[in-house]
Formats: structure tokens, sequence, C-alpha cells
């Protein structure tokens, strides 16, 4: 394998496809499922039927003409790639950006990889206890992912792809509300989907959940609290949002750490995803039908920035 002849023919940097090799090495890939088996697992894992009939019109197949060999090492190594670190959980990339435009092989490589992963994690999950019902709503996520891409026009997934390797390798565990990643500070780490109201009675339940769910199913890990870095803890929203919002009432749980520009998420484009779903559409053409969306708005107009933040409270 060439690695300028692969970054060429990709159109990717050399240096992304080197990464690859030397993470991937010589380890054993993941098999796909068959493609019969795929509608069935697709609807499991909450796939929309416009995302899922473009995964199945790009599968893999043997000889198919949209797979070119360099196609089909990228997606051996990066599956190779995350295999090697199930049980892991920091964020990981499991390969370089690919051009979108050029048909649902190159658009939905890495759903193929995580496709190929489910079964490994699943595995995994059965070796920790994990109920079935957890394993499979947190998968689940890969739906979820993909709509919120389609809404974004292909925006999201540079930042999904990397996300989703949480999943299929036992980092990350959605209970009720919340999602919790496992952590090496001695903290669970909550992410927030985007899942309906973020209530403190939801918000609650979920917390009791994580209690009981990592001390049973990892208890060589830990955790004595929960962390959590989000736009969602900036404190500038006090300055729009009522006391009794659902949003204050979350942020009331933490203490902040003190705010570092450097090494954290642009606020801005943070907020424009999560609130708007577009990073591209201008502030005057942006819905205001919320008090968040209208807070949003009228604080950039005003020439002022949001922050990411990061709390912890003890569990």
């Amino acid at each position: 394998m060439d690695v300028d002849d692969v970054a060429g023919r990709l159109g990717v940097p050399a240096e992304e496809i080197d990464r690859v090799r030397r993470l991937a090495g010589d380890r054993p890939a993941a098999p796909l499922p068959a493609r019969a088996d795929a509608p069935a697992l697709l609807d499991r894992l909450a796939v929309r039927s416009d995302d899922a009939a473009e995964i199945l019109a790009g599968w893999p197949e043997p000889g198919s003409p949209l797979w070119t060999p360099e196609l089909r090492w990228l997606l051996d190594r990066s599956t190779a790639l995350v295999r090697a670190d199930l049980g892991g959980h920091a964020w990981l990339t499991p390969g370089p950006a690919l051009p979108r435009d050029r048909g649902p092989a190159w658009r939905h490589l890495y759903v193929y990889a995580y496709l190929a992963l489910v079964d490994a994690v699943r595995g995994y999950h059965r070796d920790h206890g994990v109920p079935d019902d957890v394993s499979w709503a947190t998968l689940a996520d890969l739906g979820t992912n993909l709509a919120v891409d389609r809404r974004m026009n292909g925006d999201g997934w540079p930042v999904m792809q990397s996300w989703l390797t949480l999943h299929v390798r036992g980092g990350l565990y959605e209970l009720g509300r919340l999602q919790h990643q496992r952590g090496d500070a001695e903290a669970v780490d909550l992410h927030i989907p985007d899942a309906g109201p973020l209530t403190p009675e939801a918000v609650d339940a979920s917390l009791g959940r994580a209690r009981v769910f990592f001390p049973r199913h990892f208890p060589g890990e830990r955790y004595t609290a929960f962390s959590c870095g989000s736009w969602l803890l900036d404190p500038q929203l006090r300055e729009y949002l009522p006391e009794h919002s659902n949003i204050v009432r979350f942020q009331r749980r933490f203490t902040l750490e003190p705010h570092q520009e450097q090494d954290t998420p642009d606020g801005d484009v943070e907020v424009l995803r999560f609130v708007f779903r577009s990073l591209s559409t201008p502030l005057d053409r942006l819905p205001r039908r919320t008090v968040l969306q209208r807070a949003v708005i009228d604080h950039m107009r005003a020439g002022r920035h949001w922050q990411w933040r990061r709390g912890r409270f003890p569990m």
C-alpha cells in the first residue's frame, strides 16, 4: 500500500492515510453483516428510511463498481483502527473526512465501519453485563446523527464520525435523558442528546441510573463526580433565560472551571450547531421562535460571543 497513491486517489492529505496505516497496523477488522440483514439492523439503529436507502444503495458487496481498491482499504483499516481500541473512552478519529459528494460509498464509509463493529461492541457489552435495552438505545444514536447531518447538509458529519466511535467501543452509554461517557479522571462525562425537554426530573432519573450502572458494570472504575463540557453551561445564558428554565436549572448543578479560550470548542459554532443545526445560515435568516433562539441571535448580533464551559458536581 502506497500512502501517497491512496491519498491522491481519495483526495485527502497523505499524513491522514499514514495515521490510519500506523494505528491499524495489521490488526483484524470486523466483517460487515450480510446485506440481507442490513435493513433490520438499520431499523434497530433508528436510521431513517431515506438514509437507510442510501446506505443500502452503496453497500460494499464484492465486485461493486462503487468500491475502488483504496476505498475498500480505508474501510477495512479504519474498522481495524477502531476495533483495536475496543473498551476505549476517548474521542477517536477513524479516518480522514472524505469528499461526500462522490456517491454513497464515499458518503457513508464510516457508517459501514460502524455497522461492522456492532457485533464486536455488543459482545463487549455482554461481557460487562450491560442490558440489551441500554446497548441498543446507545447504538441507535447512529440514526439520530445521520438525521442531524442530513438536516445540516453534511456539515455535521466531520464531528459525528469521531463522536460515534465512542458508541462502538463501549465508551458511552445512553441512560435515559443523558448520555454518560466513561472517563479516566474519576468523573463520568455527561452529554445531552437532542431528545426533548431537559427537565430536572428526567436529569435526576438519568443520574440515578448512572450511579447504579457504573459500579455494577465497571466495578474497577471509581467515579466520584459527573462532569460536562458544553455551551449549555455558559452563564451568559442567564441574562436571557428565566430562572425556572430547564437550562438554568441544569447549570445550577455544576461548579464551573475557569474559562479557557484555548483548546476548547468555539462556543459560537457549538451554539449554532445545536440550537439551529446550521453553520452557514446568516443570523437575520435564523428562526426566532423560542426564547433560546432569540437569545442566541441577539447576543451574537450585539457582537458578543458564546462560551463553551466545563463544570462538575459530586456523584
